[in-house]
């Protein structure tokens, strides 16, 4: 159990109290701090800091005390925003080492779901690294299995534009999931990972997506011909196209499209280039299809339909009134 001094709540001046240097929380949303400031305007902070009290000397040789946070940095930040000078606060008995220092922000923002993502993901990297720990132990720490504890540190294997993403906002954690399918494939995850942005893709869709990549490139090695096609269809229309087999002949063809923009143009590329085949199959057929001229027919060609000469053309004679 934690031990605080005479188990009361002190009011301590703001200027006093400095960061917590294990603070794994990076992300802190201006909105919901302005929120939490009126908010403790109007009634004040509720629920008290908990902090460490250290004594330091000072310049005069006299000692100083000082006050290092432990938990409640967001209700500090506000405070501060709201013009408080004094705030309430829990102070721990006994020297903090830097793990109890960790152990105590992850958890305490865990508890109350403060930390996104990445900031406990590399919470999570850090208590493993500085600290040995194993995902078991803090399974245990923070109240969760050891799958939760090792999903979340895989997060960390993503490329740092996904990593940013996620810690935005941009695209939530169960989307990390299929794009963590991607891993060995870059250009497929980065492809996808726009889409997800841009096409607002739900992650059911975005599993989809991933599935198929992957099964993609299992029969990649069993249907060549197939796989051509497909990419002549994606080179030509500038989406991403599937192809299914339904059988040992029949299969089905899926365009994906943005809007309906898009797949107007989609619609006219393709109609357009059935309009060009169709155009060029009828004048393949009609020549075909033409008996040879005459030795006589090609000289009426080569001189006129008439077979007069520039002179003769104009004549009187060949003009009637």
């Amino acid at each position: 159990m934690s031990q605080f001094y005479n188990d009361a709540i002190f009011w301590i001046e703001i200027d006093k109290i400095k960061p917590n240097p294990f603070q794994p929380r990076r992300e802190f949303d201006e909105a919901h701090l302005k929120s939490l400031a009126d908010s403790i305007r109007q009634y004040g902070v509720l629920q008290a800091l908990v902090v460490t009290r250290k004594e330091v000397e000072r310049g005069d040789n006299g000692l100083g005390v000082e006050y290092e946070l432990i938990a409640g940095e967001r209700r500090l930040r506000a405070a501060k925003l709201a013009g408080l000078v004094q705030v309430p606060a829990l102070i721990r008995t006994g020297e903090e080492s830097d793990q109890m220092k960790l152990e105590l922000a992850i958890i305490e923002n865990i508890q109350r779901e403060d930390l996104n993502v990445v900031d406990r993901a590399r919470a999570f990297d850090r208590l493993v690294k500085e600290f040995g720990f194993k995902h078991v132990e803090i399974g245990k720490k923070v109240g969760k299995s050891r799958e939760y504890v090792s999903n979340s540190l895989r997060i960390l294997t993503l490329p740092d534009y996904i990593i940013e993403g996620l810690s935005e906002g941009k695209i939530t954690e169960g989307h990390s999931r299929p794009l963590m399918m991607l891993v060995d494939r870059p250009q497929e995850q980065e492809t996808l990972f726009k889409e997800i942005i841009f096409k607002k893709l739900n992650v059911r869709e975005a599993e989809s997506i991933a599935r198929h990549i992957a099964v993609e490139r299992a029969r990649k090695l069993i249907d060549q011909e197939l796989i051509a096609i497909e990419d002549r269809f994606k080179e030509k229309l500038g989406t991403r196209v599937r192809i299914e087999r339904k059988g040992e002949e029949k299969g089905r063809v899926t365009i994906d499209f943005f809007d309906k923009d898009d797949l107007r143009a989609l619609l006219e590329m393709i109609v357009s280039d059935t309009d060009k085949a169709e155009a060029r199959k009828n004048e393949e057929e009609m020549l075909a299809n033409a008996e040879p001229l005459t030795e006589e027919e090609k000289a009426d060609a080569e001189h006129g339909s008439s077979g007069m000469d520039d002179e003769s053309l104009y004549s009187v004679t060949n003009f009637t009134v």
